[in-house]
């Protein structure tokens, strides 16, 4: 699907703004995981305002598509993304992690009732959405518009469990389940290369009978083809390796795995919202 210049634009400052907002909200929590949400922002923002058939104001509409975030740790960006598309306030994003909030530091749905699933132990969330597109094939068949997104980080493919539901979704040919995994290469004590080798991944997907598709996870028009181009393939599931940067647009956070599981602190988040904000700044000058 071709996305006009204007749109272009508009989508990559919403980017920017998204990974400006959850840095602030890390800043006030002073804990919580700031690489995958910052690498996670384009995809989350083509997600939310150009691919998912959702409604903000009815965020119960039976007819809405599933997102399923797996590696929960990456949450404030599901949070920003969220609020920026009309679910709650912006302000609203100040108080993660804090008592009482709804934002938790991992995605709950007794607390935050419009997310799908709550997430937090790593390997469930394919296993659920597999439940979610099972479910819908039996009531619908293959007439269903909808489709359920799963997204998984590429340090949980370590987990036993998600290679389960891999398999079961590929016997039971669920065309309607679209996967994308967030290669960074990194995780909490390392890089994934080091820890657990995962390649050749694409490899390992095929072999379960997924549809596979790798693109540069910060390209906007790459993200929107690729999620365009799952809705074509029939009889089987969908996975988009998307290749990221850990820690992508704060150049001082980039590929560091040490970034994984910890915030900026004021003056580190300082540094890094000026460099986004200047970025911001360069968008629309690149695109005149």
């Amino acid at each position: 699907m071709d996305i006009t210049d204007e749109k272009l634009i508009k989508l990559k400052e919403k980017a920017n703004n998204i990974r400006i907002s959850l840095i602030e909200a890390l800043i006030t929590a002073g804990s919580g995981h700031t690489a995958g949400p910052l690498d996670m922002a384009d995809i989350f923002t083509v997600l939310f305002f150009h691919t998912l058939r959702h409604n903000p104001q009815k965020p119960e509409w039976p007819e809405r598509d599933r997102l399923v975030l797996s590696n929960g740790h990456i949450c404030p960006v599901l949070y920003s993304t969220m609020a920026y598309a009309g679910y709650f306030p912006v302000e609203e994003l100040k108080t993660l992690r804090k008592f009482g909030s709804r934002l938790q530091g991992h995605p709950h749905r007794d607390f935050l009732p419009m997310l799908e699933s709550s997430s937090g132990p790593l390997g469930s969330g394919l296993s659920q959405a597999v439940g979610m597109a099972l479910a819908d094939k039996i009531d619908h068949g293959l007439t269903s518009e909808r489709r359920i997104y799963a997204l998984l980080s590429d340090g949980e493919l370590e987990c036993g469990q998600t290679w389960e539901a891999a398999m079961l979704a590929g016997k039971e040919k669920l065309q309607n389940l679209v996967v994308v995994v967030d290669r960074n290469n990194i995780q909490i004590d390392g890089y994934t290369e080091n820890v657990m080798p995962l390649e050749s991944l694409s490899d390992k997907w095929r072999a379960w009978n997924w549809h596979v598709i790798e693109i540069d996870g910060h390209n906007i028009e790459e993200i929107a083809d690729a999620f365009e181009a799952a809705k074509a393939i029939f009889g089987k599931p969908t996975v988009i390796i998307a290749h990221t940067i850990a820690g992508c647009g704060v150049p001082e956070f980039e590929r560091d795995y040490r970034w994984h599981g910890k915030p900026p602190n004021k003056e580190e988040g300082e540094v890094a919202i000026k460099e986004l904000r200047t970025l911001g700044g360069k968008i629309r000058s690149e695109h005149q």
